[in-house]
């Protein structure tokens, strides 16, 4: 029987992701504490429709908002690393990197009363040992990467890149690899930046994105017997009024397409059964 996934999922940022880019100002501090209003919002949202959802959550969020933090985890919804700053790791000294993996998946450890499943890096930017700390942590999947757009893969490591030669494939590991795209974010369509490098315009119509994210499901549905299509929000900036409206039309959406939602973790388990429960052979191709 055909099978096609829908996993929703929410990077619960709030005011870190501006701290990051340097933007600490009471104004965009406070585009980023919006996020628990609408987290507040897509919680009953995903409630009305019976859906658990996977909720990546820096570590200085859960230490800031823990009652917001509590009642995701009270809701049923999976809980992943994503990071103790949501500074991209491929930014950080390594043992900073080490560190802060460490201390996030403590902070998840203290919130839910286990280590993470899965591991989401903050702007989708691994460095060359964020695999290796993700095993060393006992992580079984990762979802940062964009090897394939419907199809979970078993991750590298070690791959060695050069603007002049070839691309010299690494080791294939256990981690699974459950891909996102920038197209399924959010955060590229919707939000509004003005930097001194330039300005990210977003503001889009909820109406055509929502035509885009429908139409990738159609796709899947159309060319595989098995597939996942990985939807990403963050809660400050879906939490709006018309974009609720969008998540609540996507949800209805994919429904009638006859889409099971999963969380991630659950859809990292079913890849592993299908697989017999083994990593790939070494393989420059997802498969």
């Amino acid at each position: 029987m055909p099978r096609h996934i829908a996993c929703l999922s929410y990077d619960f940022d709030t005011w870190s992701g501006f701290a990051a880019r340097g933007m600490m100002t009471p104004t965009p501090i406070s585009r980023g504490e919006f996020g628990v209003v609408g987290a507040g919002r897509i919680l009953d949202l995903l409630a009305s429709r019976g859906i658990k959802g996977s909720w990546y959550i820096p570590g200085v969020v859960i230490e800031t908002y823990p009652e917001a933090c509590e009642r995701v985890v009270a809701g049923g919804h999976e809980i992943g690393h994503h990071g103790w700053s949501h500074i991209p790791p491929a930014e950080l000294p390594p043992q900073q990197e080490a560190e802060e993996f460490a201390r996030a998946v403590e902070s998840i450890r203290r919130l839910t009363g286990q280590g993470p499943a899965g591991y989401r890096s903050p702007a989708w930017d691994l460095s060359a040992q964020s695999i290796d700390l993700m095993i060393q942590h006992g992580c079984r999947y990762d979802s940062s990467m964009m090897g394939h757009d419907c199809e979970p893969y078993f991750a590298r490591r070690g791959d060695k890149v050069a603007v002049d030669a070839p691309l010299a494939f690494g080791e294939t590991t256990d981690l699974v690899e459950v891909p996102i795209s920038w197209s399924l974010d959010d955060h590229p369509h919707f939000e509004f930046f003005r930097t001194a490098a330039g300005i990210m315009p977003g503001l889009a119509n909820a109406d055509a994105v929502l035509a885009n994210w429908l139409a990738d499901f159609e796709y899947m549905c159309r060319t595989t017997e098995w597939g996942v299509l990985v939807y990403t929000f963050h809660p400050y900036v879906s939490g709006r009024g018309h974009r609720m409206l969008m998540m609540e039309k996507l949800i209805d959406g994919l429904g009638r397409m006859g889409a099971d939602f999963l969380t991630l973790d659950q859809v990292q388990q079913e890849f592993r059964a299908r697989q017999g429960g083994q990593a790939a052979s070494p393989s420059p191709l997802p498969r």
